[in-house]
């Protein structure tokens, strides 16, 4: 599943490339017909992320939800459009590009209501201007759950995946099991403050880099992927070349090093 800082991307391009346009919507496959009825002829206001979720804000005050989950897919083009490849949900063209969008999870016109509780169950969002450190040291500092689970739940931090979750708690020197409420306000601070540094860094290159360009001795954008992680998937760590260990915690494989991330 994307982690925010794809669907912040998405956010942004999107909203270059489509807001202030009246745009055609349509279903191809025919699963959101009812939907892009609404929409189509309208224009696109703006759009926003908040977390793993999508909103495109329209004229007349509609909202198009859009979750990608495990297999949603954007595709962008340029004219001529090609014929739909796939099952796409939903196709978006406007006067120089069009979007085809497979696979989501979740894509539904929403009301004002519907997309209010869609935000109050999602935690803070480091990547958004309301994103509020307090909601997240209350949430994670009372908890006895695993940070490393904690991590996961989106309704913690909004936005943190599989990846993220492995490599801020290596570079912290923070044991995935270690409770939440074991960690102190600086602890959590640094937390926080980290992964905003890592997302927004992921934005902008458009994937995850948690490496810095001195210990590579490459530029971010020139790494490969096995440069750019620390630990996820690593077989030693950078900093000692300890074997990494692995095991599933909140559902998920998380990894770690067992001596700079001590219990």
């Amino acid at each position: 599943m994307p982690e925010g800082h794809t669907i912040h991307r998405l956010a942004r391009d999107h909203h270059r490339d489509f807001a202030g346009e009246r745009l055609t919507v349509s279903s191809p496959q025919g699963r959101f017909v009812d939907g892009a009825k609404l929409l189509t002829g309208r224009t696109l206001k703006s759009v926003e992320a908040h977390g793993k979720h999508l909103f495109y804000n329209w004229s007349a005050g509609k909202t198009l939800h859009v979750h990608l989950g495990l297999y949603g897919k954007f595709r962008l083009h340029r004219p001529p459009i090609p014929e739909p490849r796939g099952q796409v949900r939903l196709r978006v063209v406007g006067s120089e590009k069009a979007f085809d969008l497979n696979g989501p999870n979740t894509c539904r016109v929403i009301t004002a209501k519907e997309r209010a509780a869609v935000q109050a169950r999602l935690g803070a969002d480091p990547l958004r201007d309301d994103g509020d450190f307090e909601q997240v040291w209350s949430r994670i500092g009372s908890s006895r759950a695993a940070i490393g689970t904690l991590l996961l739940n989106q309704s913690v931090i909004a936005g943190v995946g599989n990846i993220y979750r492995s490599e801020v708690l290596h570079l912290l020197g923070i044991h995935p099991e270690t409770p939440g409420q074991s960690l102190d306000r600086q602890q959590i601070n640094s937390l926080w403050s980290e992964l905003k540094a890592l997302l927004e860094i992921g934005v902008k290159y458009n994937r995850i880099i948690i490496a810095e360009p001195s210990e590579i001795g490459k530029p971010r954008s020139r790494m490969n992927r096995d440069e750019r992680l620390l630990v996820y998937k690593q077989p030693v760590c950078s900093r000692c070349d300890t074997e990494i260990e692995d095991w599933l915690l909140g559902g998920r494989r998380v990894f770690a090093c067992p001596k700079c991330q001590l219990r």
